[in-house]
């Protein structure tokens, strides 16, 4: 449907959008149990776009029309402009099309903030990556591999193995269930766990963590609800965070970028983090698009693309 054009503020950019990196919380908002941030439009989804500044605001500098851009939003992206904070957007390198742009924002932000900035990961540490064949779960390997970190992954079917195996995983375990993770590791075997899952696998998790690790839960692929041995978190002296971007400050999203920018798209250019992109479809067929992101079968990120 057609909507009137969005206003920009005196630090904005309004961006045309010419493609859309589909993620889980489109799918929820569009089912009605995720909402959109306040402030932000609630009838139009969409937290991931790349393409071309089309006109800033009275006090922004660092863009101009033309540019090439990738970023993140509270909403409002699934549409030919969209409107982002100056502060939150990165360039789009010539190398990059659009498709592999849109897979970028999301995925390396969520990976980078939940094992490094969240979890603490370091070099010559291990990382547990449930959902390994996931944007942010490639990712997230692609991360930890290149900053030294031993990787793990799960996934769910023998197929996805490969997969992860040229991401740079160090093993990966195939299987189902928490139990399929407690009965291939042993115990306090694990420094960081970013946990994409939850349900089961968090309880799970916490017997895997060495002493004063972390667990930062990103997602709830299998249940909102978790038995956990609190006596055990007390004595390996856990941390368990929970962490989600959407709804954070406009402060610590630009905080954020500037780490994104410093640290993790330095390694995006020069090719040890690369954007896998699954499939690519046209707007016309959005909603193709969700129902194969929720079969759970894709690999990397769903893009929708704007002629």
């Amino acid at each position: 449907r057609d909507v009137s054009d969005p206003s920009i503020g005196p630090e904005d950019v309004l961006v045309r959008v010419r493609a859309i990196g589909v993620n889980r919380a489109d799918l929820l908002q569009r089912a009605g149990v995720y909402p959109a941030p306040h402030g932000v439009s609630s009838d139009i989804p969409g937290l991931e776009f790349a393409g071309e500044v089309e006109s800033v605001g009275a006090r922004v500098l660092a863009w101009k029309k033309g540019d090439r851009v990738m970023g993140l939003v509270g909403g409002g992206a699934y549409a030919e402009l969209v409107v982002a904070h100056e502060g939150t957007l990165h360039v789009v390198d010539d190398s990059h099309e659009w498709e592999s742009a849109a897979a970028i924002p999301e995925s390396i932000a969520t990976a980078y903030d939940a094992l490094v900035l969240q979890g603490g990961l370091e070099y010559g540490d291990t990382a547990l990556i449930t959902a390994g064949a996931s944007g942010v779960g490639c990712a997230g390997i692609q991360i930890a591999k290149a900053m030294g970190a031993k990787v793990i992954a799960t996934t769910r079917t023998e197929k996805k193995r490969a997969a992860m195996d040229a991401f740079g995983a160090d093993s990966v375990i195939v299987g189902s269930t928490a139990k399929d993770l407690t009965a291939a590791l042993p115990a306090c075997s694990v420094d960081v766990v970013m946990d994409l899952v939850g349900g089961a696998y968090v309880g799970a998790s916490t017997e895997l963590l060495r002493p004063k690790g972390t667990l930062v839960l990103v997602g709830l692929l299998a249940g909102r609800s978790a038995d956990l041995d609190l006596g055990l978190i007390l004595r390996k002296r856990l941390k368990l965070v929970g962490t989600v971007l959407r709804s954070r400050s406009l402060e610590e999203k630009l905080a954020v970028t500037r780490e994104l920018n410093a640290h993790v798209l330095p390694m995006v250019r020069d090719g040890r983090v690369k954007p896998v992109v699954d499939r690519v479809f046209p707007f016309a067929e959005a909603a193709a698009a969700h129902m194969h992101l929720a079969t759970n079968e894709s690999i990397g990120k769903v893009v929708i693309t704007l002629s």
